[in-house]
């Protein structure tokens, strides 16, 4: 083959890295570390022609002598590890410390040149819960072995993510099973905690100060006598860990995590929700430079971003790097005001210069990360109002708080069809008053008290499981220990608990605890939304099973409802006479319910048109 021919097909593919005959040797040229190409199948000799276009007829040709001339004899195109990318921070000028994340360094590192098949719109792989229970003893098994930094640490994250996911899944969930795997975790996590702390400590010494400083000498000191300590009741905890129970839970929550679809609207609300509260965190951080507040700030943040990280994965992989970055940030300020502590707590006593020049240092670092976290967060390309725009806004927001309120529902309800059922009358009852001539209440013309009676409808059921014999005193008490979704004020979810406190059982009186403490605006609108819920209830009974038709009328004396499907029979005029008692008081005028004919399903389709046929002689 000319050389002249082989060096042109290698600039095409590679590029143009060198003149003369220096370029015609395969050795001397630079290697990538790795050449990605991107396309839907695995690399082989047909997806290497898919990208044939790029190149002339005489690169085509030569493409695969080319590729095999320069791979390395033994390579792979299986999935390999990757190391982490290079430190984002330059040394800092006044200390020359490298301002990388010490909490999470690693000696793992593997360097290949291999070529990665990528598919097209790939994204970041997705973990969920059962993935990272997994983890937990895959990683237990490493401290058991060897408690060194980076295994304490791995298992560390692995347990925070999987309680931080049962922290937020217990929000709509109330299943057991979420607050004892916490618990199962906890110890374990807690165990790990003092060993953690000073391998961190140990780390940021040596960072801070040459080997001939007095400080880290001593701290150093302090840190390597009490270690074996440490790592004895580390493993102590580590043997005492529960697998079984651990294992038992992994099998029953990977079931209970379903009611929350990975990417679904009510996985955005409870991202909305860990995201307001730790932007309020936020707040409160940036009036003051205290640890206490801005470590508060990091916990938030850490479990605003295992929330994404498990139930949005897509969000996720476009703000991962910024979420970590952070963390890291926030992350090393709760080191070093822990450094600073066990500083000023120390007994080294033989120069107080040198002491005070350690916490001189220790708070130009923490300034540094305190104004790498302002300029990553302040102004209008703030990190918050980035992440804020990816999240329900607006009209959104009630929908993602109603679909987290399903899944709730979904979780406890044991009746969820029947609910259902009850749920999709009362809002066709709710809107067949209010189209009823001029609206026979006030109450029925407010588009904020039919998004509770929504809700309400949609919850009233959340009380069946309770054994006792108030279902419904349960289920007010159940849904007031809720997290109140985004966008509703504590009046309107004390509304709503209310309604579905009265919508079975007696009828509200003034002298009631709750109720009486309502203004008497408030009293009427917790009549209306209960009557409609007890009639849908009784409707519901009497064979009805939907909504549709349902039509109202007013007249001077009385209010009357047609009902598609009602049975006219002496048990429907009773069961209906108690159930609409509540609303004919509310509305001060009798309700006469009707039966009309059922709508036909049937759609008369036009008959088919036969088609016309030409037929011509050929020759």
């Amino acid at each position: 083959m000319p050389p002249e021919k082989l060096h042109a097909a290698q600039s095409a593919v590679f590029g143009a890295q060198e003149t003369n005959g220096s370029a015609r040797d395969r050795h001397s040229a630079p290697w990538p570390g790795t050449l990605t190409f991107k396309m839907g199948t695995y690399n082989s000799r047909k997806a290497l022609a898919r990208i044939s276009a790029r190149f002339d007829s005489s690169a085509i040709e030569l493409l695969p002598r080319i590729l095999l001339a320069r791979l390395p004899t033994d390579f792979s195109t299986a999935p390999h590890w990757t190391p982490p990318p290079p430190t984002r921070y330059s040394n800092h000028p006044s200390t020359g410390v490298p301002s990388r994340d010490i909490r999470r360094h690693t000696t793992r590192i593997l360097k290949m040149a291999t070529v990665t098949a990528m598919p097209s719109g790939s994204h970041q792989e997705h973990h969920g819960l059962s993935f990272w229970m997994d983890r937990v003893i895959k990683e237990l098994e490493s401290v058991r072995s060897s408690p060194d930094a980076d295994a304490v640490h791995d298992l560390r994250v692995a347990i925070r993510r999987c309680r931080s996911v049962a922290a937020v899944m217990e929000e709509v969930d109330p299943d057991p099973a979420w607050p004892a795997m916490r618990k199962v975790a906890r110890k374990l996590f807690r165990g790990l905690g003092a060993l953690r702390d000073a391998q961190v400590m140990d780390a940021w010494v040596k960072k801070l100060a040459p080997e001939t400083d007095a400080v880290r000498t001593y701290l150093q000191t302090a840190f390597e006598s009490n270690e074996p300590k440490l790592r004895e009741n580390a493993l102590r905890v580590a043997d005492r860990f529960d697998q079984k129970a651990w294992k038992r839970l992994d099998r029953t929550l990977s079931q209970r995590s379903r009611l929350v679809p990975v990417g679904s609207l009510a996985a955005e609300c409870l991202a909305l929700e860990r995201f307001e509260s730790t932007r309020e965190l936020h707040a409160k951080a940036l009036r003051t430079e205290r640890p206490k507040p801005w470590h508060a700030l990091r916990i938030g943040l850490k479990r605003f971003r295992y929330t994404v990280e498990s139930l949005l994965p897509e969000h996720y992989a476009a703000w991962s790097d910024n979420l970590k970055r952070l963390q890291d940030t926030l992350g090393e300020m709760h080191d070093l005001d822990v450094l600073a502590e066990v500083v000023k707590k120390s007994d080294f006593l033989e120069t107080e210069d040198c002491l005070k020049l350690w916490q001189e240092n220790i708070k130009r670092e923490r300034n540094d990360r305190i104004e790498t976290y302002r300029r990553l967060t302040l102004g209008k390309t703030s990190l918050w109002n980035i992440w804020r725009s990816g999240l329900p806004t607006n009209g959104r927001i009630e929908a993602a708080a109603l679909a987290r309120l399903r899944a709730t529902a979904r979780a406890v309800d044991p009746h969820v069809r029947r609910t259902s059922q009850t749920s999709r009358i009362a809002v066709a009852l709710f809107d067949a008053l209010k189209r009823a001539g001029s609206a026979p209440a006030p109450a029925f013309s407010c588009a904020a008290l039919r998004r509770v009676l929504l809700f309400a409808a949609r919850l009233h059921g959340v009380g069946d499981t309770d054994a006792g014999k108030s279902p419904q005193k349960a289920a007010r008490k159940f849904l007031l220990g809720l997290t109140i979704p985004p966008g509703w004020s504590n009046e309107d979810w004390e509304l709503l608990a209310l309604a579905v406190r009265y919508h079975r059982g007696a009828e509200p009186r003034a002298k009631d605890g709750p109720f009486s403490k309502l203004s008497a605006e408030q009293q009427n609108s917790v009549r209306a939304l209960a009557g409609v819920l007890r009639l849908a209830r009784a409707l519901r009974k009497c064979g009805v099973v939907s909504g549709a038709g349902i039509k109202a009328e007013k007249s001077t004396d009385a209010i009357v409802l047609r009902v598609p499907g009602l049975v006219d029979d002496l048990e429907t005029v009773a069961r209906l006479a108690a159930g609409k008692h509540l609303l004919e008081d509310r509305l001060g005028m009798p309700l006469i319910l009707k039966a009309t004919a059922k709508p036909e399903k049937v759609l008369a389709l036009s008959p088919r048109q036969a088609p016309e046929f030409s037929v011509i002689a050929s020759d």
